[in-house]
C-alpha cells in the first residue's frame, strides 16, 4: 500500500497511525496537486492496490482501522464528519492566518469545548475504546497540541490534553509522528478529509479565507464577472405573478414541495423541524427567489393507533386530540416562520374521497388480496385490539417486563407480535383478550416490484444519499404483500360492505394526504398531481430517513397500481438524524428541545433557523449543542454577517448621507466579483441538490469576502486622501453595499426576518432581491444615487450564562423537568392552591394574547392549557379523603428530616428548602382535610391547631425575626379557617 502526500499534511498522520495500529506497512511517496491521479484532486491519497484507492483520508482510516462494535459505527462516522467539516477548517484557518480574527478564534474555541465535554464523560471520543474518530481528531489537533504558540487554544481543555497525552504515549502514535516527519509549527499543506478537492486558489470553507495564499482568478473569470455586473439584471426573466391559488403555469418551472406530515400525538422537537418542515421551507423560499412557480404544502397526519392511544391517555376523543395538536403544530411552525402555502390535515372529507378512490382503482387493477391474520380481540370492548391497545409481559427470554406493548417492549427494546404477549390485557378495560382471526386486505407489492425498481433506477440520482440508501436496502430484501386495512375506528373507512368496520392503515392513507391537502388549497389538485404533458412540474419531498420507505416504495406502489397518470416524486431530500447533546431527541420520552421550548428561550427564530440549517444532518447524524449555538450566533452572525452589513450601510449613511456613491471599478474589483460569483454558483448548485447546509456555508463565505475587502481597501483612510483615493474609497463603500444586497437575497431562505430588516435598511422592494439560477452571479442590485434607509444592528450577543441556564433547564425528559419545576400544567401537582394560582396566571396570559391578535392559531394552544388546568383543579378538589393518611405520614417523615437537619447545622440555606417542603405538605393536608367534615376530621383539626399554636408561641419567644415564624403563623390561620368551614358543614 502507498500513500501519496505533500509535505506537512496532518491528514497523512492519520493514515500512518491507523496503519501502525492495524499492523499494515505503508510506503510514503511525496506528491503534489499537479500530479495526475484518476480521481479527485486531493492529498493524501491511499492506494491499496490497482483496484482500490481512497481519496478521503477519513474513509481510509476507517478502512485501515475499522470499528468492531457496529452499534458505534454511526457515531464514529458522525464524529469524523464533524472533524472534517468543522474542526479541520477551523484549525486550518487559525494556523494559516497571519493575524487571527476574533470570530475565527471563537469558532475554534467553541469546537474544542464541545470536544472537551465529550472526553469529560468518556475515555475516548465515542466511548471506552479507541476508534478512527480518535485518530482523525488527534491528528488534526496535533499542531495545536505540540506547538507552544498555538497551545493556548487548548489551555482550558484539560480533558483533551489528558486524552492527547495518553495517545501520544502509544507506540503506534510515536512511530507515526517519526514517519510523518512534519513540523507542528508549519507551514501546513492543504488536505482533504472527505475527498473534496482542496485547491489552493479557493477560499477555505469555514472561517476567513486564507490571506497567506494568493487567490488566483483568470482574466476570463474577471471579464465574465464584469459582464454579469453590467447585464445580469437585464437577463432575469419577468417575475412571476403571485396568485392566491397557486396552479401550474405553462412555460415556467413549476415546483411542488411537500414536507413529511408530522404526527399529531406530540409537540414537534428540533429534529422533526429541521428534518422536514424547515428544510422544505428554506428550499421553497429559494425557489421563489428564482422565480419558480412554487407551491409548498404540508399538514398534520391525524389517523391511526397513536391518535387513539393518546386520546385514551388524555380522556378525550381522537378528534379533540387532533384539534388540540393541530393548533400546537400550527403555532410552532408560525413562530419558526415556516411559510406554507397551505398547512392542512388528513382528517378531512377530501382525504376520505381521494383515498377510497385510489384504493378502489388498485383493487380493480388486481393488486389487492385478502389474508387472515390472527389478532387479539377484547370481548368486553367488542373490538380487535391494535398493537398499542394491548399490554402484557414481554415474551423474550430474560426480560419478563410486565408493561410491554403489543408492538415493542420498552425495557429490552425488542419487537413483539401482540399475540405472543404473556398475560395480555386490554389497555382500555384491563380485560384479557382472546386470539381471533381477522380478514385483512393486502397490497401485492411483489407484483408491483419490477415497475418500482425500474422507476427508482431512473430517478434516484436526484435523491439524497440517505434516501438512496434506504430505498436500496428495501429492494435488496425484496418486496412482500403488506396489509392496507386494520381493525380500528379512527381512520378512513374501507368502502366495501364486507370491510365496513375496518379502516385503512395509516401508512396507506397518510401519503395521500399530500393530494387531499393540495385539493383543500387549490380545489384542483389534479393540476399538480396529474399534470398535462405541456406543464413542467417537479415534485420535491423533504423528510427524515425513517419516512423514506413510504415515499419511495409504498406510495409510489399504490399510484403505479392505480395507473392513472399520477405524479411520482422527482427529488427526495431525506436527512439522517439530529441528536441532542449526548443523547437522542425523542418525542415519546420527551428528550430534547421542543418547538414550544425554543419560543421560551428568548432567542429569535431566525437564529434557530440558521443554527439548525448549519447542523442539518445531510450525510450523517449530527448533534445539537447549546455551546455551539451560542458561538455560531456570536461569531458567524454577529461578528461576521451582522458586522459586515452594519458597517457597510453605516459608512454609506454617515459619509454620503445614505446615497449610494458613483463607482469606478478597477480589475481588483472584478477579481472580487469573480470570487463572490464562485460562492454564488456553489450556493445555487447546492440548493438545487437539496444540500442546504453546504449552500449556507457559501453564503457566509460571501460575507467573509466582503469583510476582507473592507479591511484591505480601508475606505475610511482613502476618503481622506487624493482625488483618486477618494474615488477608490467611495467605490469600496458602494461595492460593500451591493454585497449587502446580495447577502440580503442569499440569506432570505434561511433567515426571513433578518432579510426583511435588511430590505428595509436598503430601502428596496422585494422584487429587487432575486437570483438567476441559470447564471448565478453578482449584479447591480442598488442603482447609483439610491438613498438607503436607517442602518440598524441585525443580531444580538447570546451570553454564556443563558446557554448554561438553557442546558440545565432542558436536561432530562419533559416529565422529569415538569416534576422538578412543579409544573402543574402537566399534572405534576394536585395542590388546589397552586392550581388556582396557575389558572389565574394562565387566564391573564390568554386575555393578553386575545387582546393582541385575532389569529386563533396564536392563542388557542394557551386556551387549551387553561382548560387543562381547570380540569386538574376539579380533579384535585374531589380528592378522596383516604389521601389524608398518606399526607399525615409524609408530614411526619418530612418533619423528622427537618429536625435532624436543624440539629446538625445552623446554616439556613441547608435546611430551608426542606422546611418549605414540609410547609407545602401541611398545606396539602389541610386542603384534603377541609373537603369532608366529619367528627373525626374536626377533632384532628382542633388537635392540629393546638399543636401549631404552641409551635408559633415558642418561635415568637425565641426570635423577633418575622421571616422565621410568619410562615408557621400562616399555617395556623389556614387551619383555623378549615375548622370554621368544617363546623359550618
Amino acid at each position: 500500500m502507498k500513500i501519496y502526500t505533500n509535505n506537512n499534511n496532518t491528514s497523512t498522520l492519520k493514515l500512518l497511525i491507523a496503519a501502525n495500529l492495524a499492523g499494515k506497512k505503508l510506503e510514503l511517496q511525496k506528491s503534489t496537486f499537479e500530479d495526475q491521479f484518476s480521481g479527485p484532486k486531493c492529498l493524501p491519497l491511499l492506494e491499496v492496490d490497482e483496484e482500490l484507492t481512497f481519496f478521503s483520508s477519513n474513509a481510509a482510516v476507517q478502512y485501515l482501522f475499522p470499528i468492531l462494535d457496529l452499534s458505534k459505527n454511526g457515531q464514529c462516522q458522525q464524529m469524523q464528519e464533524w472533524e472534517a467539516t468543522r474542526l479541520q477548517p477551523a484549525v486550518s484557518n487559525v494556523l494559516s492566518a497571519k493575524t487571527v480574527p476574533a470570530d475565527v478564534k471563537q469558532v475554534l474555541q467553541s469546537l474544542v469545548l464541545v470536544l472537551n465535554e465529550l472526553l469529560k464523560k468518556h475515555k475516548y471520543i465515542i466511548g471506552d475504546k479507541l476508534s478512527a474518530a480518535d485518530i482523525s481528531i488527534w491528528s488534526t489537533l496535533y499542531p495545536l497540541l505540540y506547538n507552544e504558540e498555538s497551545k493556548s487554544y487548548l489551555s482550558e481543555c484539560s480533558y483533551i490534553l489528558q486524552w492527547a497525552e495518553e495517545l501520544n504515549k502509544a507506540k503506534a502514535f510515536q512511530e507515526a509522528v517519526k514517519q510523518w516527519g512534519g513540523n507542528p509549527k508549519g507551514p501546513f499543506s492543504n488536505n482533504s478529509a472527505l475527498g473534496t478537492p482542496q485547491i489552493t486558489n479557493l477560499p477555505t470553507p469555514a472561517g476567513s479565507p486564507d490571506d497567506s495564499v494568493p487567490i488566483s482568478v483568470s482574466q476570463e473569470e474577471a471579464d465574465l464577472a464584469q459582464e454579469n455586473w453590467l447585464n445580469g439584471l437585464k437577463n432575469l426573466q419577468a417575475p412571476i405573478k403571485q396568485e392566491k391559488l397557486v396552479l401550474p403555469v405553462k412555460g415556467r418551472k413549476n415546483v411542488l414541495i411537500t414536507s413529511a406530515l408530522p404526527y399529531v400525538n406530540n409537540i414537534p422537537h428540533l429534529g422533526n423541524i429541521i428534518g422536514c418542515v424547515l428544510s422544505a421551507d428554506i428550499f421553497a423560499r429559494y425557489c421563489r427567489l428564482c422565480d419558480y412557480n412554487t407551491l409548498y404544502i404540508s399538514g398534520t397526519d391525524e389517523y391511526g393507533t397513536a391518535t387513539e392511544t393518546k386520546a385514551l391517555e388524555e380522556g378525550v376523543t381522537p378528534r379533540q386530540i387532533c384539534d388540540k395538536y393541530y393548533e400546537i403544530h400550527n403555532s410552532v411552525y408560525r413562530w419558526f416562520n415556516i411559510g406554507f402555502d397551505y398547512f392542512g390535515r388528513t382528517s378531512t372529507p377530501e382525504q376520505t374521497q381521494i383515498v377510497q378512490k385510489l384504493f378502489l382503482k388498485v383493487l380493480d387493477n388486481g393488486f389487492m388480496s385478502t389474508q387472515s391474520v390472527e389478532q387479539l380481540f377484547c370481548e368486553k370492548c367488542e373490538r380487535f385490539l391494535a398493537d398499542r391497545f394491548v399490554e402484557g409481559t414481554c415474551p423474550h427470554p430474560g426480560c419478563a417486563y410486565d408493561g410491554a406493548r403489543g408492538d415493542q417492549c420498552d425495557k429490552c427494546g425488542k419487537l413483539i407480535n401482540a399475540i405472543e404477549l404473556i398475560e395480555p390485557k386490554c389497555k382500555v378495560c384491563a380485560h384479557r383478550p382472546t386470539v381471533r382471526p381477522s380478514e385483512q386486505l393486502f397490497i401485492e407489492l411483489g407484483q408491483l416490484e419490477p415497475s418500482i425498481r425500474s422507476w427508482i433506477s431512473s430517478v434516484e440520482g436526484n435523491w439524497s444519499g440517505p434516501a438512496r440508501a434506504v430505498s436500496r436496502a428495501w429492494l435488496r430484501e425484496g418486496l412482500r404483500a403488506r396489509a392496507v386495512t386494520r381493525d380500528l375506528k379512527w381512520g378512513v373507512p374501507v368502502p366495501l360492505d364486507k370491510y365496513k368496520h375496518k379502516v385503512f392503515y395509516v401508512w396507506f392513507d397518510a401519503p395521500v394526504g399530500y393530494t387531499s391537502i393540495t385539493q383543500c388549497a387549490t380545489k384542483q389538485y389534479e393540476k399538480w398531481w396529474k399534470p398535462d404533458k405541456e406543464y413542467d412540474v417537479k415534485l420535491y419531498q423533504f423528510m427524515a430517513k425513517d419516512n423514506v420507505p413510504f415515499h419511495a416504495i409504498m406510495f409510489p406502489a399504490s399510484v403505479i397500481g392505480a395507473n392513472e397518470g399520477h405524479k411520482l416524486v422527482d427529488y427526495i431530500f431525506a436527512t439522517e438524524y439530529l441528536n441532542y447533546e449526548e443523547g437522542k431527541f425523542s418525542k415519546s420520552r420527551g428528550v430534547g428541545v421542543f418547538g414550544t421550548d425554543a419560543q421560551e428561550t428568548g432567542i429569535p427564530s431566525d437564529v434557530w433557523r440558521f443554527y439548525l440549517a448549519s447542523i442539518r444532518p445531510e450525510t450523517s447524524d449530527s448533534s445539537f449543542n447549546w455551546t455551539e449555538l451560542c458561538t455560531r450566533n456570536n461569531s458567524e452572525l454577529l461578528n461576521n454577517l451582522g458586522n459586515f452589513c452594519h458597517r457597510s450601510l453605516s459608512f454609506c449613511a454617515n459619509t454620503f448621507k445614505g446615497k449610494i456613491p458613483e463607482m469606478s471599478f478597477s480589475n481588483t474589483d472584478y477579481v472580487l466579483f469573480a470570487l463572490v460569483n464562485r460562492e454564488v454558483v456553489a450556493y445555487v448548485q447546492n440548493m438545487e441538490k437539496g444540500r442546504l447546509r453546504e449552500a449556507l456555508r457559501h453564503v457566509m463565505s460571501v460575507s467573509r469576502l466582503g469583510n476582507q475587502h473592507m479591511q484591505s481597501e480601508q475606505p475610511w483612510v482613502l476618503l481622506k486622501g487624493s482625488p483618486e483615493e477618494k474615488i477608490r474609497g467611495s467605490t469600496a463603500i458602494a461595492v460593500c453595499c451591493q454585497l449587502v444586497a446580495l447577502l440580503c437575497t442569499l440569506i432570505a431562505p434561511y433567515m426571513p426576518d433578518t432579510s426583511r430588516k435588511l430590505k428595509a435598511q436598503l430601502n428596496l422592494p422585494d422584487t429587487s432581491f432575486r437570483i438567476n439560477p441559470t447564471n448565478p452571479a453578482l449584479f447591480q442590485y442598488i442603482p447609483t444615487g439610491h438613498v438607503i434607509g436607517k442602518p440598524e444592528p441585525l443580531f444580538a450577543k447570546i451570553e454564556q450564562e443563558l446557554v448554561d441556564t438553557m442546558r440545565a433547564k432542558y436536561a432530562g425528559t419533559q416529565a422529569e423537568r415538569a416534576k422538578q419545576n412543579g409544573d402543574v400544567k402537566t399534572g405534576a401537582s394536585t395542590n388546589v392552591g397552586d392550581l388556582e394560582q396557575a389558572i389565574a396566571a394562565q387566564g391573564e396570559k390568554v386575555r393578553q394574547l386575545k387582546a393582541s391578535t385575532k389569529d386563533k392559531a396564536v392563542w388557542q394552544p394557551e386556551v387549551n392549557k387553561l382548560l387543562e388546568l381547570k380540569k386538574q383543579l376539579t380533579a384535585a378538589q374531589s380528592q378522596p379523603v383516604s389521601d389524608i393518611a398518606s399526607l399525615e405520614k409524609a408530614v411526619a417523615e418530612q418533619g423528622e428530616k427537618v429536625r435532624k437537619l436543624k440539629a446538625s447545622t445552623k446554616d439556613k440555606t441547608v435546611w430551608q428548602p426542606e422546611v418549605n417542603k414540609l410547609l407545602e405538605l401541611k398545606k396539602q393536608m389541610a386542603t384534603a382535610q377541609s373537603i369532608v367534615a366529619t367528627p373525626a376530621n374536626v377533632a384532628s383539626l382542633e388537635k392540629a391547631i393546638a399543636e401549631q399554636g404552641d409551635k408559633v408561641r415558642k418561635l415568637k419567644a425565641s426570635t423577633k425575626d418575622k421571616t422565621v415564624w410568619q410562615q408557621e403563623v400562616n399555617v395556623l390561620l389556614d387551619l383555623k379557617k378549615q375548622l370554621a368551614a368544617a363546623h359550618a358543614k
